[in-house]
């Protein structure tokens, strides 16, 4: 069987990073890799991360497995951190949640769910979209379509088309959403547009599926989950798939939250057991550590004040960053004031994929070739050079 195998293009990011780390040029700069760094170019840990750590492992007595839905103290508080502890969706114990490795296993497991409960429903994602949603969902049996999102003339969100596109959508579909920070132009809904969405959602009885994986990094914790906070408070049910990658910086500790905000208390059971279900027959048991950090963080309210200050560092990082390119732009001519208005870690410089290679190939400046960025790799010190640089093959 295995002599018939062949191998499959290389990932273009992953690329990317080969050809940036073989460029002997000392001003390159990497804007393409999806992780979050300071103005080093390291990817830092968490002071609460390492105080939770040194914890965990002074207490910790074995490494037998967790139970198949997870940690609870994990679960817990990230419900309570994202939903509040007097949502009614938690009051109401309507929501059954579950443990799952890092976003990607969160977002697996739902559309597994989906998959299970009805399958081959149609699933709608916007365009653009974080390219790995599709195969994530996709290659679970969800029929994938495309909404309306990003209008990339005017960098900005086509609300009208994608609102319209939502309105025929009913009971039968799924609509995935991003709750902030969105992958990969930064553009997010504003309160209202949450609310109009929302109303379509209870008018039209299509199921929102809100991927959120960048919870305070945009606006803040409270503003990053309006979305989700307002679904669960009106929609009798809604999926979430929960990322802690970004907003604790366990990118490699694989630590998700997989929820189902349903009708009843029953209902929430039954989902629970459908997921553990799922869980089981995919991976078994979920990985302990990071989520085990989080729920030390979670609950104990001196590490939560102090993981709240890092990600509040970390996302002034980015909204200054964001700032001084835009700003650095327009002393060259250019307008990318759009730049500065987007949030999180990505936004679309809105080049052609020509310039793009230009920019790689004459300036060592390494993005992909949509001109999605990583905002998160421009520092004080190389901004001024990559201005220079998106000036020259803009020829401004």
């Amino acid at each position: 069987m295995l002599d018939a195998v062949r191998p499959l293009p290389a990932d273009p990011i992953l690329g990317l990073i080969g050809a940036y780390q073989r460029d002997p040029n000392p001003d390159k700069v990497d804007l393409g890799a999806g992780v979050y760094r300071d103005r080093s170019g390291t990817t830092p840990i968490f002071e609460a991360v390492q105080a939770a750590e040194r914890s965990l492992l002074a207490s910790e007595t074995t490494k037998s497995y967790v139970a198949p839905p997870g940690d609870p103290a994990f679960i817990r508080g990230v419900i309570d951190q994202l939903l509040g502890t007097d949502h009614p969706a938690v009051t109401d114990v309507r929501v059954g949640a579950v443990q799952a490795p890092g976003g990607c296993g969160a977002l697996r497991l739902g559309a597994e769910l989906i998959q299970r409960l009805r399958p081959g429903t149609p699933l709608w994602v916007s365009t653009p979209t974080w390219p790995n949603h599709e195969p994530l969902l996709g290659d679970a049996g969800l029929k994938i379509h495309a909404y309306p999102y990003y209008d990339h003339d005017a960098h900005a969100i086509d609300f009208d088309a994608m609102h319209a596109t939502l309105a025929q959508r009913g009971p039968d579909d799924v609509v995935l959403l991003h709750g902030c920070c969105h992958n990969p132009c930064g553009a997010d809904l504003t309160h209202a547009q949450w609310d109009a969405i929302g109303d379509l959602a209870l008018e039209r009885g299509f199921t929102p599926f809100i991927d959120i994986a960048y919870h305070g990094l945009g606006d803040g914790l409270d503003d990053d989950g309006y979305g989700v906070r307002t679904f669960a408070g009106r929609l009798p049910e809604l999926l979430i798939a929960y990322s802690c990658s970004k907003n604790f910086g366990l990118y490699r500790e694989r630590a998700g939250l997989v929820c189902a905000v349903t009708p009843s208390t029953e209902t929430a059971s039954a989902a629970r057991t459908q997921l553990n279900s799922i869980a089981r027959g995919i991976y078994s048991m979920p990985p302990a550590h990071g989520a085990a950090i989080v729920g030390r963080i979670l609950a104990d309210d001196k590490l939560t004040a102090s993981w709240r200050d890092e990600l509040d560092a970390m996302r002034g990082r980015l909204l200054d960053i964001r700032r001084v390119f835009a700003e650095a732009m327009a002393h060259r001519g250019a307008d990318f004031g759009f730049i500065a208005d987007e949030r999180g870690l990505f936004s679309f410089l809105g080049i052609s994929p020509e310039q793009v290679e230009q920019l790689r190939d004459h300036y060592s400046v390494y993005l992909v070739g949509s001109s999605r960025i990583n905002v998160a790799g421009i520092t004080e010190d190389n901004v001024e050079y990559l201005a220079d640089a998106v000036a020259a093959v803009l020829d401004v």
